[in-house]
């Protein structure tokens, strides 16, 4: 007996139309698989150790003296440091400043020795670029900590020789010591607290600009009616079941990378596995979320492409992992809560920092669920400007 063919559901049939198209062309396979990999590795492998070294810097020396010589010897030693430069004036170690050939200098003076044995006031200079603000800082830094016990050479030499011994010395000289003991990361590593960050930063938006795409596309290549033909009229069935596959490669994505970097590369993390994939998961969703509603408020793709743009880079900047968002302006702080990695980021940071369990963060879990809800109510005028066709033809 002969078997009728079972009858697609609308669901299915879009669905499918749409695993026809990511196969059909390259750039769906570009932009979906091949540039979240290629941030993933980048971002897994850039900080290298998780300390920056080797910061070429310079010196100036005016003194040409045997403290001078130790002086320099000193400063090659430090391993945040590489002097690349010896130098016989200032102006040229500025100039090299300012091209980034070094990122700092240091200026030790006409008779720094014989003041600085004498008393009478030795002084040394070191500048920064400081246009670099992680790389400004790290130079400050190793100047700062390297100099330091030069400070109190002149006190130490006059003290020797009025015949103090050297512990006394260190008595009054240093009456307190001082252990600092940073907490969370003690290796001050900035893969810790920068590469699982910066990667969903960087993630969220490709999601933003692929989810626009791909919806937009029908659109833009006056595809609308058929797609919500495949879909029986149902607006929501369609905008479901076209970026589900997008869904499943991304959550996929996401969740590899989590595994990558604490797996593989061992960032320390002591949360819960399943709660970390779970919010990378709803963050996903959300972000496409978002990108809907966007594009729902109006649906064309050539102008509404760099609001999305913009709206990504917001994220990152207002996501909390380069500047504390306590620390921003009250309206500044308050949007920053409009963005799903925002949101992520806290849950994260918890998970990392404090161990804290889903008592801490779950507010942040609920508010991914807003984003779906507040696509789903502008669903309607999508199918509005399908229907009537009026968003085709902008350039």
């Amino acid at each position: 007996m002969e078997q009728t063919p079972k009858k697609q559901s609308p669901f299915h049939k879009v669905f499918s139309r749409e695993l026809n198209r990511m196969v059909s062309r390259r750039i769906y396979f570009v932009t979906a698989i091949v540039l979240p990999l290629f941030t993933l590795f980048f971002m897994a492998t850039i900080f290298g150790s998780g300390e920056m070294e080797n910061l070429p810097v310079g010196i100036v020396d005016l003194d040409n003296s045997a403290t001078s010589r130790s002086l320099t010897r000193t400063i090659e030693a430090v391993p945040t440091l590489l002097v690349t430069h010896h130098f016989s004036n200032e102006m040229e170690a500025r100039r090299l400043v300012q091209k980034k050939e070094i990122y700092g200098y240091l200026v030790i003076p006409h008779n720094f020795e014989q003041n600085a044995i004498t008393g009478k006031g030795a002084a040394l200079s070191y500048y920064y670029h400081y246009a670099l603000l992680a790389v400004g800082g790290e130079v400050m830094a190793a100047f700062e900590t390297t100099l330091k016990p030069i400070e109190v050479m002149p006190i130490a030499v006059e003290a020797e020789a009025l015949g103090v011994n050297e512990e006394e010395i260190e008595t009054f000289l240093l009456p307190i010591q001082a252990a600092d003991h940073p907490v969370y990361n003690p290796a001050l590593n900035y893969s810790i607290y920068l590469s699982q960050s910066f990667f969903f930063v960087l993630f969220q938006i490709l999601i933003l600009l692929i989810t626009l795409y791909v919806v937009g596309s029908e659109i833009k290549f006056k595809t609308g009616g058929e797609w919500l033909g495949f879909a029986n009229g149902n607006i929501v069935t369609a905008v479901l079941a076209k970026v589900l596959p997008y869904t499943i490669i991304f959550c996929i994505e996401g969740i590899f990378s989590n595994y990558v970097m604490f797996q593989i590369i061992h960032l320390p993390f002591s949360g819960s596995w399943i709660m970390l994939n779970l919010s990378t998961v709803l963050f996903i969703i959300a972000t496409q979320a978002l990108s809907i509603f966007v594009f729902s408020i109006f649906p064309a793709i050539a102008l509404i492409i760099s609001i999305v743009s913009m709206l990504g880079s917001l994220g990152a900047t207002l996501s909390g992992i380069t500047f504390p968002v306590d620390n921003m302006f009250p309206v500044v702080h308050d949007a920053s809560y409009l963005f799903p990695v925002r949101h992520y980021t806290e849950i994260v940071q918890v998970m990392l920092y404090t161990n804290g369990g889903y008592e801490y963060y779950w507010q942040s879990l609920v508010v991914f669920f807003a984003y779906p809800f507040l696509a789903f109510l502008l669903l309607p005028r999508l199918k509005k400007a399908i229907i009537s066709r009026k968003y085709e033809d902008i350039e």
